[in-house]
């Protein structure tokens, strides 16, 4: 049976006050909330789930989707999936949408599928808008900082990707802050500033702000993306009673394990739980809250495996 095409709400864009902040010193304006692909949107997940999910996060302002080229499982599903929601849903609001694409990790055999080279970018960066069925991504992030690869052959790869017109912008994800000012300048200088840079930051994981590179951010008129802000689902209620769920990433050992459910963090995050509820919110919404209150921080990237979910994480716009 063919469904209705998709009409998107005519409200979606009532609060755009509230929903929006200027990332950096750029003209591009992202929710405080978006929308990440990085699980939930694969090969093996339920894709009118995933249709819901992105309906509901559109519908209420949610413009900015991040992907990567090995999202799934398996990799590269999830582009395929946006691609399938590009078609049938989303083509003629190509210009309301903020699409992010990656590369930098693993995603096909050789020494030519990984890391940051310059025949490694060039490649997925195709791989990727063939996927997604898009003629260029708004932005194109190094995954993560390469140790090996020159700086400055990362680095050019990036400026032609955005010459060549496959991505309007450039971002970084994960790297120390000494190669983020290499990063800056080099860019800079090419007339291709770095839009955003992505780390992870939530209240268990302050990395990004106790080694100053938030406050460089936010100094240079970089904006900043906060992934894993829920630090994958302790800062939430699915722990706090000390049990494991049976259906939760920590009982499937899936980047987390049991033995990190410690009497101490668990002491943590119940105080964390109590002054959340003192303010009527949920531990979620209070840690998506202290994220989006730090100096710099343009928004925090969200999964959802549900609409539920993804509704309750909003509430941190509020």
């Amino acid at each position: 049976m063919t469904q209705p095409p998709y009409t998107p709400a005519p409200s979606r864009y009532d609060h755009s006050d509230q929903i929006y902040r200027r990332c950096g010193q750029s003209g591009v304006l992202l929710p405080k909330v978006s929308l990440g692909f990085w699980h939930n949107f694969g090969g093996i997940d339920s894709y009118e789930r995933s249709r819901q999910i992105t309906h509901y996060a559109f519908d209420h302002g949610i413009t900015h989707f991040d992907l990567a080229n090995n999202y799934g499982p398996p990799y590269g599903s999830a582009e395929e999936t946006f691609g399938r929601l590009m078609d049938q849903d989303f083509r003629p609001f190509r210009d309301e949408l903020f699409i992010a694409s990656k590369a930098g990790y693993d995603m096909w055999p050789g020494p030519y599928g990984n890391w940051g080279s310059r025949k490694y970018l060039m490649a997925s960066i195709d791989q990727s808008l063939k996927r997604m069925h898009l003629d260029y991504v708004d932005l194109f992030y190094s995954h993560r900082f390469d140790p090996v690869t020159p700086l400055d052959e990362t680095l050019q790869a990036l400026v032609d990707i955005v010459h060549s017109g496959k991505a309007l912008y450039v971002g970084i994800s994960r790297w120390p802050l000494e190669s983020l000012k290499v990063a800056d300048e080099y860019l800079r200088k090419r007339d291709v500033p770095l839009l955003i840079y992505q780390g992870r930051l939530n209240m268990l994981d302050r990395e990004p702000l106790e080694d100053g590179v938030l406050q460089y951010c936010h100094e240079h008129g970089i904006g900043f993306i906060s992934f894993s802000p829920l630090a994958q689902g302790l800062l939430t209620d699915r722990y706090l009673s000390g049990d494991v769920p049976a259906d939760s990433r920590m009982s499937k050992g899936q980047f987390l394990n049991a033995d990190m459910l410690t009497p101490e963090l668990l002491d943590q995050l119940r105080q964390w739980n109590d002054e959340a509820a003192a303010e009527g919110r949920s531990l979620a919404e209070h840690a998506l809250r202290w994220i989006l209150d730090q100096q710099g921080i343009t928004s925090v990237l969200v999964g959802a495996s549900s609409v539920e979910q993804l509704s309750r994480n909003m509430k941190a716009i509020d």
